[in-house]
């Protein structure tokens, strides 16, 4: 049996049923069926809609508290933004003793023991108090996506093994039914088969990375940017647009084998790309094929520089080490030729479109543009980029299709920084946790210090990352400027109506300037991890979520009962 079919037939067991017959114990011809009207029928506790990091962390924290659940991804790897996004973890400073709840420290531990399981490590690399396979200067774990589904998969199988978890892979949700002011279920269709399933709960997560459970269930949402008027943000426009979303990558890896020529064929849009000057309201620095760009915090240009050899490259950042994910150096000579990296760099972040609420077409448009600028910006470094002896071009280069686990070599899904945001019962704001507009809040009689983010009484979590947004689909070039270490506030998860949908990604109550520091991988997690107690805290109380706010001794209840989980509330 084929490995797919293998792990499909085990995370279908236990509580699969059809319109028709009593339990079924052959998932596998039913994932194969020819039929998509006939219709499959799961039931658990909650329900939860993407398996990103939000979306696993909410179903492994209702899983450990002898919650069943059903778990849908819409791609064939769980970990989004880590794995088939193919981002290495954007992390704060303080990662490895606080910050972030101790399951997502346990989980960067398990990355860790994975390599010196598995990998011929040197002895000075094992030795490491922390272990970062790729030495990438992003993050102090920079690893491959592969090892990240590996260990998300492992810390699932006991639960699937039990029959308390059915993971519903490559299956999209479609539709809902929804009454008053809940939703009574999911409908998901198997993108492979067409097979269509009806998913029921008492509640429902909504982990996807555009928060495609929002418009479906009638969930108020907004997207874009808020107006000044609106949010009274620093950094607010004038004019608010909700088409105006940041920029969304195709990441792809790559790694360097000297000596050999590994150029692809020219990409079908290159001429384009290679040319392309972006228009923005605040100048970029020049082509976007290019090792300049402009500086986030000043937008004055800036040099990059590039060499896959991993060297110096002056005072400049190399792009290479950016990303990095495996450095050679680590490893036993002969392991590797050369290093692999991540590219994830401004020159393919694509902003000529966006894909919330993109129709279908519009959407795979969008999609195969931003591959082919992807695709150009490999051909570009390839052929193109300059070389420190004179010259252009390192065909050296060669793009890693096993790295992503894809026919083209490029990632799964497209890495999204913004998504649709619930329209909540407490929306956080510049004034909460921008240091600059922190403190004017202040200055004008806000509580608390001004060197410290907002209190918030109602925390379920901490994070940290500066602001940082990426050119946009409106125009706008960086935004990015510091933060303060914040709190996770409970208003944000809970949409102003909806009773049993709750938020698991980048969809909780921000704005479209504050998501700017709430959307990296450990706060989502955070949030993830949050919701899912937050719901097995409400049934057991037998409460619905907005009641544990605002009662005072339910909330400090909670909050208790979160602490006893390894949840930080406060920094």
């Amino acid at each position: 049996m084929k490995r797919r079919n293998f792990l499909g037939s085990i995370a279908l067991g236990g509580s699969l049923l059809s319109n028709k017959e009593n339990e079924i114990r052959n998932p596998d011809s039913l994932q194969q069926s020819k039929d998509p009207a006939k219709n499959l029928f799961f039931e658990a506790d909650m329900v939860v809609a993407g398996g990103g990091l939000g979306g696993c962390a909410a179903a492994l924290a209702a899983l450990r508290n002898g919650q069943s659940v059903i778990l849908t991804e819409e791609t064939d790897w769980l970990g989004g933004q880590l794995s088939q996004q193919g981002v290495p973890p954007d992390e704060h400073q303080w990662i490895e003793t606080h910050g972030a709840t101790q399951l997502y420290r346990d989980f960067r531990t398990a990355i860790r023991q994975y390599y010196i399981k598995h990998y011929p490590l040197t002895e000075e690399a094992k030795s490491r108090k922390h272990l970062n396979p790729g030495d990438g200067a992003v993050s102090r774990l920079c690893h491959e996506p592969r090892v990240a589904v590996a260990v998300l998969n492992d810390m699932f199988m006991p639960y699937i093994s039990s029959g308390k978890l059915t993971l519903l892979m490559q299956h999209k949700a479609v539709a809902a039914d929804v009454k008053g002011n809940k939703v009574q279920s999911l409908e998901v269709v198997n993108v492979k088969t067409k097979t269509r399933s009806k998913l029921s709960a008492p509640y429902f997560v909504d982990a996807t990375e555009l928060g495609d459970l929002l418009p479906i269930t009638g969930t108020e949402f907004v997207t874009g940017t808020e107006s000044k008027s609106e949010t009274n943000e620093l950094h607010a426009p004038e004019k608010g647009n909700p088409e105006n979303n940041q920029a969304f990558t195709v990441c792809f890896a790559i790694d360097y084998r000297p000596g050999e020529n590994h150029i692809i064929e020219k990409p079908a849009e290159y001429t384009f790309w290679k040319d392309f000057m972006p228009k923005m309201a605040k100048p970029w620095s020049g082509k976007l094929l290019d090792l300049s760009y402009s500086n986030p915090k000043t937008l004055e240009p800036k040099q990059l520089g590039f060499n896959p050899t991993g060297i110096k490259t002056g005072d400049m950042l190399n792009l290479w080490n950016y990303r990095r994910i495996i450095s050679k150096d680590n490893f036993e000579p002969g392991t590797y030729a050369g290093d692999i990296t991540i590219v994830n760099w401004p020159q393919n972040d694509y902003f000529l479109g966006n894909l919330i609420g993109a129709s279908e077409n519009d959407f795979e448009k969008h999609l195969n543009r931003a591959k082919q600028l992807s695709l150009s910006l490999l051909y570009w470094l390839q052929t193109e980029a300059p070389r420190p002896e004179g010259g252009k071009g390192w065909p050296e280069i060669r793009l890693r299709k096993d790295i992503m686990g894809t026919e083209d070599g490029l990632a799964k899904y497209p890495y999204v920084r913004e998504s649709r945001r619930i329209k909540a019962l407490f929306t956080i704001k510049e004034e909460h946790v921008g240091a600059e507009n922190r403190a004017i809040a202040v200055a004008n009689g806000a509580p608390g210090p001004k060197e410290k983010a907002a209190n918030f009484p109602d925390s379920v979590g901490v994070g940290y990352y500066h602001i940082d947004l990426h050119p946009s689909s409106g125009g706008d070039n960086y935004i990015d400027f510091a933060s303060l270490p914040f709190q996770i506030p409970l208003g944000a998860l809970l949409p102003i109506r909806m009773e049993n949908l709750l938020p698991a990604n980048k969809n909780i109550g921000t704005t479209h300037i504050t998501n700017g520091c709430y959307r990296l991988h450990p706060v989502e997690w955070s949030i993830g991890e949050a919701v899912g107690l937050l719901v097995k805290f409400a049934v057991g109380k037998q409460v619905t979520p907005r009641r544990v706010r605002e009662d005072k001794e339910l909330l400090g209840g909670f909050q208790v009962f979160l602490v006893g989980e390894g949840v930080e509330l406060e920094w």
